[in-house]
C-alpha cells in the first residue's frame, strides 16, 4: 500500500472580469477577452464549488467525461493556452499596464500554508502579476493531474504512474520557467505555492509517487529483493530531498504536508531494509540479514499521526517483525550466524528509474488589439 495525500484539494480563487479592465478596439479583441473570461469562469465555479449546472450537464459538456478530476483537467487545458497568449499580448501594452493588472485583483487561497483557513473562510493572497495567475493555474493544473492518477491507480497502474510524471514536468516547468519571473515581485506575504523550492518539492513528490507505482507493478513481475530494495531507498532519496527543500523555504508550510513526506520517506526506507534482508537472506547471510531488520525495527519507533498512514505502516512493521522472527528462528537453530554491530552493516543504495515528462506550454495565437 502507498501512504496518500488528498491536502493540496481545496485551493480557491476570486472572479476576473477580462474585459472590464482591459479596453479594446476591436469586436474581435472583445471575443478574444470574453471567451479568456468564460474559460476562467469555469475553472472558478468549479474550485469553488459554485457551480449551479448538474453532473449530467457538466458531463455532456465535456464531451462524455464522468469524472470531476478529467473535466477539470479539460477546463485547465482550455484556459492554459489562451491565458498564455494574453500574458504575451499584455506585455505589449506601452502605458498603464501594471496599473491595469492590479486592477484584476488576482487573488488566490494556498493549499500549501499552515494559515490557510481563517474565520470566514479561506485566506486570499493578491499578487499584481499575470506570472501569478500562470503559476497557480499550473500548480492547479498539476494536483488535478495528480488527483486523477490516484483514481485510476487500482484500474491502471502504468496509466497513473504516467499521469504522475506529467504532473512533476508541470512543476519544473512552473520551476524553470514560470516562478523566477514572479520573485522579485512578490510581497511578504504570498502563498508558498510562488515559491520555487516548493514546486521542485512537488516536482520530487509526483517522481516519488510514480516510482512508487513503478515498484508495485516489479514485484508483480517477481523483480529481485536486490533491485527492490534500490527502487523503494530511490523513492526514499526523492522524497528526503525534496523536505530538505522546504526546511530553509517559507516557514508557512502545512505541517501535515510535511508529515506526509517525511513519513512517505521513512515507509519506503522500511520497505527497503525489508528487501535487503530477505536479498541477503538469499545469499545465506542470515547474520547480515537480521541486522538489517533490526536496524529498521529501530527506525520505526515513531507512528505517523494520520490513522489511514499508521495503517500502512503498521503493515509493513508487521512484515519486517514476522520476517525478523523467522530469521531469528532459523539462525538459533541452523545457521548460528554473528550477528553484525549496526556501523558493520552495509547501507542502504537508490536507484531512480521514473523522469518527469517535459511539459511544453501550447499557446493559441490570437492577437488583441488594446486601447491605449
Amino acid at each position: 500500500m502507498m501512504l496518500q495525500y488528498h491536502g493540496f484539494s481545496g485551493l480557491k480563487t476570486k472572479r476576473i472580469v477580462f474585459e472590464n479592465v482591459f479596453s479594446v478596439l476591436d469586436s474581435v479583441s472583445l471575443e478574444h477577452m470574453k471567451e479568456l473570461t468564460a474559460r476562467r469562469r469555469l475553472i472558478e465555479e468549479s474550485i469553488n464549488e459554485t457551480s449551479c449546472i448538474t453532473e449530467a450537464t457538466a458531463r455532456e459538456m465535456s464531451g462524455g467525461l464522468t469524472s470531476r478530476s478529467q473535466q477539470d483537467i479539460q477546463k485547465l487545458e482550455q484556459y492554459l493556452p489562451i491565458l498564455e497568449n494574453f500574458v504575451i499580448q499584455v506585455d505589449s501594452i506601452s502605458r498603464n499596464k501594471n496599473l491595469l493588472i492590479s486592477e484584476l485583483r488576482i487573488q488566490w487561497s494556498s493549499t500549501v500554508s499552515s494559515s490557510r483557513f481563517r474565520i470566514g473562510g479561506p485566506k486570499f493572497f493578491q499578487i499584481n502579476s499575470l506570472k501569478y495567475e500562470l503559476g497557480m493555474i499550473l500548480f492547479l493544473y498539476g494536483v488535478t493531474i495528480r488527483e486523477q492518477a490516484f483514481e485510476i491507480l487500482s484500474e491502471d497502474k502504468q496509466k497513473s504512474a504516467c499521469l504522475l510524471r506529467k504532473a512533476a514536468g508541470i512543476y519544473k516547468h512552473l520551476n524553470d520557467e514560470v516562478l523566477p519571473l514572479l520573485q522579485s515581485i512578490l510581497p511578504p506575504e504570498k502563498p508558498p505555492e510562488t515559491a520555487t523550492n516548493v514546486s521542485f518539492a512537488m516536482n520530487n513528490i509526483c517522481l516519488a509517487e510514480a516510482q512508487a507505482i513503478a515498484i508495485k507493478m516489479a514485484e508483480m513481475q517477481g523483480l529481485s529483493a536486490g533491485l527492490l530494495a534500490k527502487l523503494h531507498y530511490g523513492v526514499t532519496q526523492l522524497l528526503d530531498e525534496a523536505s530538505s527543500l522546504l526546511q530553509p523555504g517559507p516557514r508557512d508550510i502545512s505541517r501535515r504536508f510535511l508529515d506526509f513526506i517525511v513519513s512517505c520517506s521513512t515507509l519506503h526506507e522500511l520497505s527497503s531494509y525489508r528487501h535487503l534482508a530477505e536479498s541477503y537472506k538469499h545469499a545465506e547471510q542470515v547474520g547480515v540479514a537480521i541486522g538489517l531488520l533490526n536496524r529498521a525495527m529501530s527506525k520505526a519507533k515513531n507512528l505517523p499521526g494520520e490513522q489511514s498512514w499508521r495503517e500502512v505502516f503498521k503493515n509493513e512493521l508487521n512484515k519486517i517483525s514476522d520476517m525478523l522472527k523467522k530469521y531469528n528462528d532459523e539462525n538459533a537453530f541452523v545457521w548460528h550466524h554473528k550477528i553484525p554491530l549496526d556501523f558493520e552493516l552495509p547501507s542502504l543504495e537508490g536507484r531512480t528509474i521514473v523522469t518527469a515528462t517535459p511539459y511544453e506550454p501550447e499557446r493559441w495565437e490570437r492577437q488583441i488589439t488594446f486601447s491605449t
